[in-house]
């Protein structure tokens, strides 16, 4: 991570989207910038779905109640698309209701259709609602057209276990319906497997966990999948089904976006990072949990050093990107139970449970020199130039077994914080509030106060009682 460099786009090209990337200059496409065994692989996913497509057409023969079926399950597909115009299309891992009419395709239809209801709707999103770049929606539709494919598999080579069901659902209830939860099962599975890599070469710092095996995230998911079921089984009885099951649907494609937006107000929007507000709710409960339980606990405050003239010197944009580096190595650095969030302008904190003062400052001076390390590339005539970011921590440490409240923690932070500013800037300051310990780590110095160069051999140990002025 701090070997990667983050080239920072034009503000034409992130004014006009995909427009800065002409169709016609084919050698100009972002595709061609993957790392070259995300670029095979998204290949290799596309031509697969466009084979498997092919295949399906090649011996297809088409009857009236399948294009009727397809009809009504596109048309639904195409009306949930419309109405996510007004509140637009999520960030990150998309979670909406399309299983709904996906799945029935899937299971109920030949192979052909399978692939073409994804193949539609990423083309009416990219359409109606948010031209993001082509070969993203390109490589998205082929996946989840391929991990349908899967599970008609499933279904038809499950389905026979079952003599009758096939034919007569209704009659063999229990049966269909858990051969078709099976599927369902099988088509998640492929999903994630195929688009999680992609999402790990975009964003380092994603973590399966949050991402997929979170609580929101798996309640929305087996919500919907437990919907496209029942769904199917009514559709496979019966088309007319479709006209009662789309306003239920409505009301789902709703319920899930007001998670997302309750989800997003937690959010800062520039970071991803946990906003202000939410951050310190988090801190307070967790300091109430480290009083009462006796545990250690650390907070930390982060600044980036000189930020007003890196947004002078190379612009805002500039600026947002460097900021969006900083929360990405944040979390790629901090363990699973830490908890970052944007304090305010180029400010964040740190929330560290169950952490000794000096293992917060290790943590801190990892942080520091991963920063340090970091290259990122503001857009310029030759190449552009590189960006040197750098920060200065302040650490305070509520040792276990003690009391202190939050705005005291916050203020010894805050006290660090100003120490490392004046002592000369990249470099972490640790406070600790009970024993009056304080220590120092930074560029020249090592985590235990070990001198790295001669210029600072003079000075006094890096550990020592802290003033009480």
């Amino acid at each position: 991570m701090a070997d990667k460099q983050t080239p920072v786009r034009s503000i034409r090209e992130r004014g006009t989207g995909v427009r800065a990337w002409p169709v016609w200059k084919v050698l100009d496409w972002p595709v061609w910038k993957l790392p070259p065994w995300l670029l095979a692989f998204v290949i290799a996913a596309v031509l697969t779905d466009a084979v498997v497509l092919g295949l399906g057409a090649s011996g297809v023969t088409f009857r009236a109640h399948d294009l009727e079926m397809f009809a009504g399950l596109l048309a639904c597909s195409a009306t949930t698309v419309e109405r996510t115009r007004r509140a637009g299309e999520n960030n990150g891992m998309v979670k909406d209701v399309y299983a709904t009419w996906e799945l029935p395709a899937a299971l109920l239809l030949p192979l052909v259709y399978v692939p073409v209801l994804p193949i539609v709707r990423f083309a009416l999103t990219q359409w109606r609602i948010h031209r993001g770049p082509p070969y993203r929606r390109v490589f998205s539709a082929a996946v989840i057209g391929l991990s349908y494919v899967g599970a008609a598999f499933a279904f038809h080579g499950l389905v026979r276990l079952a003599p009758g069901t096939a034919t007569h659902p209704a009659g063999h209830a229990l049966a269909w319906m858990t051969i078709a939860a099976l599927c369902a099962a099988v088509q998640w599975a492929i999903n994630q497997t195929l688009i999680w890599p992609a999402i790990k070469a975009s964003n380092p710092g994603a973590r399966l966990r949050d991402q997929v095996f979170a609580r929101e995230p798996m309640s929305n998911d087996v919500t919907e999948l437990c919907v496209a079921v029942i769904v199917t089984f009514c559709v496979a009885s019966s088309i007319v089904a479709l006209l009662l099951a789309f306003p239920f649907i409505t009301l789902l494609q709703r319920s899930m976006r007001h998670a997302r937006l309750v989800e997003d107000s937690r959010l800062d929007a520039k970071t991803g990072l946990l906003n202000a507000v939410t951050w310190e709710r988090q801190a307070t409960t967790e300091l109430t949990r480290a009083i009462r339980t006796k545990a250690a606990l650390a907070i930390a405050m982060l600044d980036i050093d000189r930020f007003k003239v890196i947004n002078d010197t190379y612009g805002h944009l500039v600026g947002d990107q460097v900021l969006k580096e900083i929360a990405r190595m944040l979390t790629s650095k901090l363990r699973d139970y830490d908890v970052a969030g944007r304090f305010g302008g180029e400010e964040f904190s740190l929330l560290l449970p169950q952490t000794r003062s000096v293992d917060a400052l290790r943590i801190a001076e990892r942080i520091r020199s991963s920063i340090a390390a970091m290259s990122i590339i503001a857009p310029g005539a030759v190449g552009g130039e590189r960006v040197q970011v750098t920060v200065s921590i302040g650490v305070a440490a509520l040792d276990a077994g003690t009391d202190r409240t939050y705005s005291q923690l916050m203020s010894a932070a805050d006290a660090a914080l100003y120490r490392a500013k004046g002592g000369g800037r990249d470099q972490v300051q640790m406070i600790s509030t009970t024993r009056g310990l304080s220590a120092v780590s930074g560029a020249s110095r090592g985590i235990n106060g070990a001198v790295r160069d001669e210029a600072a051999a003079a000075e006094p140990s890096v550990f020592r009682r802290a003033l009480t002025s």
